[in-house]
């Protein structure tokens, strides 16, 4: 499988999340740089605070956390007549882009472009270009040939020549993986089909990326299956960038299990070749499950009143409203729930705000996620602003079961530009203390996410591409929310922090 990773401090890799539909927001070197540097920070300071004691051990050396499995790729790149040049520019910054994350070499992966029209055009072979360098020069190089749409021609050109011995393609083994990208802009003049499903029994996968007036019905007869796994879209090519994510990720192989979270250790993490250990801070002793840790005694947490505002939009789409309405269930099973404990409020908003149940309403998690699984779709528009006022005049109100004294967080859910004015309630439930966290999927806007989001805003402000892959948000979610230097004073907050990664992992598995 396509495992999701996090780059090695100082390494190239800006890999991330999956991609459904994306709005502008080119990546930057130095924007990448600063990801790499905030993942570093944040990492580094967990380490120090698991350092004061892992039973008397302190935690083992961080492995390997991302690199590329050998793989022969190859680029299939629409340059017809409908690709305006300053278009095609964008796809070639995202070639590039996606290079930069890979291991190249002639043991590691190796990369071919074929430039197609109404006529194919080799740029270069698996085999011309042994390192980056001169793979991100040739890239630069490539023309458009501004022509017609012959698709299934260069789906068979891959085949027969740049998936060939002679080309540079290693012998088919589980060893290697050979990949075809293909990406264009519209309907073809000749069949995909069948020449896909013979690209896929030679054992390429076929991931398809369309753009703008593309026929989805083609990018599902070229792509390999899963078509949710295989099938991209952007509205234009000058969002195609955000794309590079994806395949950053989909070609990191994963080494170390503690620093990805795929673990289920309540306090430490303790990697061990191939496999992981659980420990425990100093002062906590690990329990017979081999996970969790007894902390404070006699402490059972302390209070916290927790809003879900969700994105009831159209284009989040029914399929992926059952995975977020999933995923508040499973935070709810995170949490201890009670009247003097956590509580759990629910507002869905799309063109109006409807609150679903507001805090104390519920005061087990059995009656919080029968609420959940009722919720019913709104499928309308996207007022976050509006949202974001009901939330501050009425989730978080005395009336509506909000404590006083009690630490208040929101967690948005968007995946679109608002269609209304956010940034006086967004700076307004921040002032009034609430600790607001933005995750934003698919087509959301990052400059609305850093508005709504608690400073410092890196760390309070998620991305992900899709529904599907959310965990990138479990990896950086760090235990932000409490503020108490006491354990025992916001144990449940700890603990909902530090669950939400593996919940959300447990949705892509």
């Amino acid at each position: 499988g396509l495992a999701p990773c996090l780059p090695e401090e100082g390494q190239v890799n800006t890999s991330g999340p999956r991609l459904l539909l994306t709005t502008p927001h080119p990546a930057s070197s130095s924007s990448a740089a600063m990801d790499r540097t905030v993942s570093a920070l944040l990492l580094s300071l967990l380490l120090l605070l698991q350092s004061y004691g892992v039973c008397g051990a302190p935690p083992q050396p961080r492995g390997t956390l991302c690199r590329t499995k050998p793989t022969d790729l190859v680029f299939i790149i629409d340059s017809s007549r409908s690709v305006r040049p300053h278009e095609f520019e964008k796809i070639k910054v995202f070639m590039s882009q996606v290079i930069e994350g890979l291991d190249v070499g002639p043991n590691a992966t190796r990369v071919g472009v074929i430039n197609y029209a109404s006529a194919v055009k080799n740029e270069f072979s698996l085999k011309t270009y042994q390192t980056k360098a001169e793979l991100l020069q040739a890239v630069r190089r490539i023309e458009p040939l501004s022509t017609g749409t012959m698709t299934g021609l260069a789906i068979q050109f891959a085949i027969s020549r740049a998936f060939s011995d002679s080309e540079g393609a290693r012998v088919r083994s589980p060893n290697f993986n050979k990949v075809a990208i293909v990406v264009t802009d519209g309907r073809p003049q000749d069949g995909v089909q069948d020449v896909s499903a013979r690209a896929r029994a030679a054992g390429i996968e076929i991931f398809a990326i369309g753009v703008g007036r593309v026929d989805m019905h083609t990018l599902r007869q070229i792509a390999s299956q899963p078509l949710d796994d295989h099938v991209d879209y952007v509205e234009s090519y000058s969002v195609i960038e955000k794309l590079t994510h994806k395949f950053q990720e989909a070609f990191c192989v994963v080494s170390d299990l503690c620093a990805t979270g795929d673990h289920d250790c309540e306090h430490i993490c303790v990697s061990t070749p191939g496999a992981y250990k659980c420990a425990c801070k100093e002062g906590f002793t690990l329990n017979s499950d081999g996970k969790t840790c007894s902390a404070c005694s006699g402490g059972s947490g302390s209070a916290l009143d927790l809003v879900f505002l969700i994105d009831g939009s159209k284009s989040v789409r029914p399929e992926n409203f059952e995975l977020v309405k999933k995923f508040i269930n499973q935070i709810v099973d995170s949490l201890e729930v009670s009247e003097r404990q956590a509580q759990v409020g629910l507002v869905q908003y799309s063109s109006s705000v409807r609150q679903e149940f507001p805090l104390g309403q519920f005061k087990n998690k059995k009656d919080i996620k029968a609420a959940v699984k009722k919720m019913a779709y709104m499928e309308k528009g996207t007022m976050t602003g509006q949202a974001l006022k009901y939330l501050i005049d009425s989730s978080f109100s005395i009336i509506n079961g909000a404590r006083p004294g009690v630490p208040k967080v929101g967690i948005v859910f968007t995946d679109g530009r608002s269609q209304d004015y956010i940034t006086d309630a967004a700076k307004k439930a921040k002032d009034l203390g609430f600790r607001m966290f933005a995750v934003g999927v698919g087509n959301a806007v990052e400059d609305e996410l850093r508005e709504i989001a608690s400073e410092p805003v890196a760390e309070h402000y998620f991305y992900t591409a899709d529904f599907r892959t959310i965990s990138k948000i479990g990896k950086k979610l760090q235990m932000k929310i409490c503020i108490e230097e006491d354990p025992c004073e916001c144990k449940s907050i700890v603990k909902f922090q530090t669950k939400v990664e593996d919940l959300i992992n447990s949705l892509q598995r």
